[in-house]
């Protein structure tokens, strides 16, 4: 898979995002800031990847599905260096699911209209279930199936 990359990735401020080999991205996509994408990355219709305050790193062979939105947190007094958004390698995103400056392990799924809320941590082999919340802060262990909007 290959893409036209000059329509869909963008400056900010001194950041420009890093791409791996074989990378695709939507032309409908956007991608903008320090953002990373390992090897064989696919990020399709309607994603955002905002590395705006922040930096984003997706591993290889993941998948973001069409209209999910990934960022990330700011410097602020309760986290002097803001958070990042960290994605293993052979996760999929399913469709309209929101990542927020949260970790997600190895080999995850995360199911279509999931949101991942700050400082949550997915450890490898989890599930999300569609339409779950992981709340701040949260550890999702090994091998877990997360489910509920509490």
């Amino acid at each position: 898979m290959t893409s036209d990359h000059s329509r869909d990735i963008f400056r900010f401020a001194l950041e420009s995002p890093r791409l791996g080999a074989r990378v695709y991205i939507d032309p409908q996509a956007h991608v903008s800031g320090a953002v990373e994408l390992g090897d064989d990355v696919s990020i399709w219709p309607m994603v955002v990847l905002r590395g705006d305050v922040n930096r984003i790193s997706v591993g290889a062979r993941s998948n973001i599905q069409d209209a999910s939105v990934l960022h990330v947190t700011h410097e602020s007094a309760w986290q002097p260096e803001g958070l990042a958004l960290q994605i293993g390698e052979d996760v999929t995103v399913g469709h309209a699911a929101v990542l927020h400056a949260c970790t997600i392990g190895d080999r995850c799924l995360i199911g279509m209209g999931a949101v991942i809320m700050d400082g949550a941590v997915l450890e490898p082999d989890c599930m999300v279930a569609g339409g779950a919340v992981v709340t701040p802060g949260k550890v999702v262990k090994s091998g877990t199936l997360w489910r509920g909007n509490p």
